[in-house]
């Protein structure tokens, strides 16, 4: 099967504007069934803008999209029965516990995920009966997650999934995406952590002001960049206003 046919995600020619300026500009790339794919750059650069142009969430200008065969842009209410999502900010009433916002968001799901499991991948175990309002801003980071992955989505989409965690944490929560797309999750990742991308990613694309200047495996990308030997290299490079575009299969 070729990468073609196998993508559970694929964006052509994506833009998207606002008032004085171009968010999104000609951006294209296939998400491949079963893949954790990154979508990296600065801030500002278009990468919340095209995931939620991705989840049927915000309008694109031109282009085309398609999530497992869906158009989210003309039928988003039947992509989004098969996708998570997870974004930066979330709210939940202060005086639900983890267990209870688990628990109730499993009751909109046909085939949920078990909560009990969940809440341990997510190293939130000893925090199950715990507030919201008493969570530190990495524990609440982690029930988005949680949140997120709760209807065993067939394509997550998660936002910056782990701004505000400490190293462990942040490991952990590899350790459990990992697990989420061995067991036939497809993942989409917005981060801006070049170790995350390098650690977590099958494939990624790298976005600045709006466009892509590259696109591939992480391997391949610090192989074709002169001096590079870690993604954060070819990050300042490729970022650079006269970098040339490097786009892998």
């Amino acid at each position: 099967m070729d990468a073609m046919s196998s993508a559970a995600i694929r964006v052509r020619n994506l833009r998207k504007t606002y008032p004085g300026k171009v968010a999104v500009d000609d951006v294209s790339f296939d998400v491949r069934s079963g893949e954790i794919f990154g979508v990296l750059g600065p801030n500002g650069a278009g990468k919340s803008t095209t995931v939620e142009c991705i989840a049927g969430l915000r309008e694109a200008d031109h282009g085309q999209i398609s999530v497992l065969g869906i158009d989210p842009q003309a039928n988003p209410e039947a992509v989004r029965e098969h996708i998570g999502i997870q974004f930066q900010e979330m709210h939940l009433h202060d005086k639900i516990t983890v267990r209870e916002a688990l628990t109730m968001f499993a009751a909109f799901h046909a085939n949920p995920a078990d909560v009990d499991n969940l809440i341990a991948m997510l190293g939130l175990a000893d925090k199950a009966d715990a507030r919201f309002k008493t969570l530190s801003g990495g524990q609440k980071q982690r029930v988005s997650i949680a949140l997120a992955l709760i209807g065993k989505p067939a394509v997550a989409i998660l936002d910056e999934m782990t701004t505000g965690l400490d190293p462990q944490a942040r490991r952990d929560v590899w350790d459990a995406i990992r697990a989420v797309r061995d067991a036939g999750t497809t993942v989409l990742l917005v981060t801006h952590f070049m170790e995350e991308a390098e650690r977590l990613c099958d494939r990624l694309v790298i976005i600045d002001d709006g466009a892509v200047v590259a696109q591939g495996t992480p391997a391949h990308l610090i192989a074709a960049t002169d001096g590079a030997t870690s993604l954060e290299d070819v990050f300042v490079a490729l970022t650079a206003a006269t970098a040339p575009r490097l786009v892998f299969a």
